[in-house]
């Protein structure tokens, strides 16, 4: 396997283990990147472009190749529900329908903002899923939200959000700042950060996005195919399920290589970005980034960014996760480098995270998507060996 880019004295584990995720895991494309202190000391891409590419189609992966990365889209969204605190206009306390009117119907009327955030707002699915078309054109989902009731009382229990994330914080930003995520992300975070992230990828940059496809089941380290729990498995396979509902509701599932999806403003899934866009974001999260990049979060917010407020069994996923006001945090069901870390894995592999302990942003994306949801077998393969190069 040809690897491409740079890995700073006493990174080369994390260097090894990237090259195996091609030979062993079934890594077809792929970047990774990690930022200490602010400064880059990880920067790998190799394989092809285009994961359903083969012989002389397949082009390779680029130093400047981005892929989709699913819901590790949250992570950087929550960016702006942070910030917008952190500069006194939105209050994570207050109603969401102190901003949303329209949404306290159907029980909601109790939900709060950090319930959104914390996947506690009680609307992971919906009784009537939308298409695809309908999840991307900016009105059908908002309003789908707000008239859907609630499947438990918000603030109550917690339920990973899959689909309906993007439209409640989508819209909840729309009713602040009077523009959308995507845009307002651009001007105000990625844009100024020169990141190549993107919420609603514009055509001037389409050409630069692989395709994805999936991949075969992960593999363990001794070689034998994973298996997930028998009761998640159960799960995912029962239409009438909680879980199932809510992955289902965007029906039938969107083609995520088609250019109208992935010009769609979803906070919770089109995210499209390099690897070392989504460390260099997690890297900002913390402090000044070489190059020019100013810290994004005041230390209070980087304090507020990995406090628990949700923990234990999830009504979605079935198994106990931990979230933060819009951060998956380290446990279990997702291990990061340390308690402290905070970030989200994308469903099929991607993920992000900032761990101010250690003065470390990580980023990893692939095109070879997986069945995994939240602990993908390569993405930890690299937070293991970077857990070995820290001190």
């Amino acid at each position: 396997m040809d690897i491409q880019g740079e890995v700073a004295d006493g990174f080369e584990p994390v260097r090894d283990a990237f090259v195996r995720n091609f030979e062993v895991l079934g890594d077809r494309g792929a970047a990774v990147a990690v930022y200490r202190d602010g400064r880059k000391v990880v920067d790998l891409w190799g394989g092809v472009r285009d994961a359903d590419a083969t012989g002389a189609d397949a082009a390779p992966w680029e130093r400047d190749t981005a892929q989709i990365v699913r819901s590790a889209t949250k992570g950087v969204a929550a960016a702006v529900p942070l910030l917008l605190h952190q500069r006194g206009l939105l209050d994570l306390d207050a109603p969401v329908a102190e901003y949303w009117p329209e949404f306290k119907a159907g029980g909601k009327e109790g939900a709060l903002v950090r319930d959104v955030l914390a996947h506690r707002a009680g609307i992971p699915a919906l009784d009537r899923p939308l298409t695809p078309a309908q999840a991307a054109d900016g009105i059908s989902g908002p309003r789908a939200v707000a008239e859907q009731a609630a499947f438990w009382a918000p603030g109550t229990a917690h339920g990973y959000h899959p689909h309906t994330f993007s439209w409640l914080l989508g819209e909840l930003v729309l009713r602040v700042t009077g523009a959308s995520l995507g845009k307002w992300l651009a001007e105000e975070v990625t844009g100024p950060l020169g990141l190549d992230f993107w919420i609603g990828l514009p055509d001037s940059v389409a050409g630069r996005v692989g395709r994805s496809a999936a991949a075969e089941p992960p593999r363990t380290s001794n070689g034998l195919k994973t298996r997930p729990r028998r009761e998640v498995s159960e799960a995912y396979a029962d239409p009438g399920s909680l879980t199932r509902r809510a992955f289902a509701a965007i029906s039938p599932l969107p083609d995520e290589n088609d250019p109208g999806y992935r010009a769609a403003e979803l906070p919770g899934s089109t995210g499209i970005g390099t690897a070392r866009a989504l460390a260099g974001f997690y890297a900002a999260t913390l402090g000044d980034v070489e190059g020019g990049g100013r810290r994004l979060y005041t230390p209070e917010t980087v304090a507020l960014a990995g406090r628990e407020l949700s923990s234990g069994a999830d009504r979605v996923l079935v198994v106990n996760t931990r979230f933060g006001p819009g951060y998956m945090l380290h446990g279990p069901a997702s291990p990061l480098l340390s308690p402290a870390s905070f970030g989200h894995p994308g469903r099929g592999g991607s993920l992000g995270f900032a761990d101010p302990e250690a003065g470390i942003a990580f980023g990893y994306v692939t095109n070879t998507l997986a069945p995994s949801v939240t602990a993908d077998p390569r993405a930890q393969a690299l937070v293991r060996a970077l857990r070995s190069t820290t001190p």
